[in-house]
């Protein structure tokens, strides 16, 4: 039986963090994990996740003060066969678990749609329509689509992935375009995750960039060149080893 690692990267996350964790642990066997990075954390976001009292849950500590640096943290710290990411303060749907781990049969990696919520989840909307497939690795590079806290993967992805490049805005982006370089991608199409949005998200465009256009080429040919350079060292360490 594979294992699965959900890893989250937390900073004062007091106000959500249970809600995610309850919404997830219901999914888990005893056999998995959740790996919890936190970013030096000054609420009482580690004291919440501790009185749970569930051995399955495991805290490590980070001082990057850095988003995607405290991600990498607990990806590198997961022991999974699988891994799922997640947010501090979303919920996912109770079947979430078992559609992806279906899907990562046939795929590697595998993202979904997600329903938006404020306060109130009754409210909640899918953040990209229903009818259409974004399962498109130049559709995902112009607008990414891949939101990494609907994100699961198989872990032999991370030998590709890791380190996580120090110039790229975001982790998820960087994740998808290794499982579509190294792997078999697949996008379902109905929201598995409530995507929580408020003040303190450490991002909060709802799906909208704020760059301009000359800025967006400038951050895609960054892109392009982290990814062949990758390529390019892992085509050169293939060739050492044979």
């Amino acid at each position: 039986m594979e294992k699965i690692s959900v890893c989250i990267a937390t900073y004062n996350g007091e106000l959500y963090i249970e809600d995610q964790l309850d919404s997830i642990l219901k999914q888990l066997r005893p056999n998995d994990e959740i790996i919890i990075s936190d970013d030096s954390s000054t609420d009482r976001t580690i004291e919440i996740i501790k009185a749970l009292r569930d051995t399955r849950i495991k805290i490590f500590h980070s001082s990057h003060r850095n988003l995607i640096l405290n991600f990498e943290n607990a990806i590198e710290k997961a022991s999974g066969d699988i891994i799922f990411l997640s947010d501090q303060d979303d919920i996912w749907y109770p079947n979430k678990i078992e559609i992806l781990l279906n899907k990562l049969e046939n795929y590697d990696l595998v993202f979904t749609n997600l329903n938006i919520f404020n306060e109130n989840i009754k409210n909640s909307q899918a953040m990209f329509p229903v009818d259409k497939d974004y399962n498109n690795v130049f559709l995902n590079f112009v607008k990414n689509h891949c939101v990494g806290a609907t994100m699961a993967f198989k872990a032999h992805l991370l030998k590709y992935a890791l380190p996580i490049p120090k110039n790229i805005e975001m982790h998820d982006m960087w994740i998808y375009l290794i499982g579509a370089t190294y792997g078999k991608t697949f996008y379902y199409r109905q929201p598995l995750i409530y995507y929580r949005r408020h003040d303190s998200n450490a991002s909060n465009t709802g799906g909208k960039t704020t760059n301009s256009l000359l800025e967006i080429i400038k951050i895609r040919i960054t892109w392009i060149k982290v990814l062949l350079k990758r390529m390019e060292k892992i085509r050169k360490h293939n060739k050492n080893i044979k």
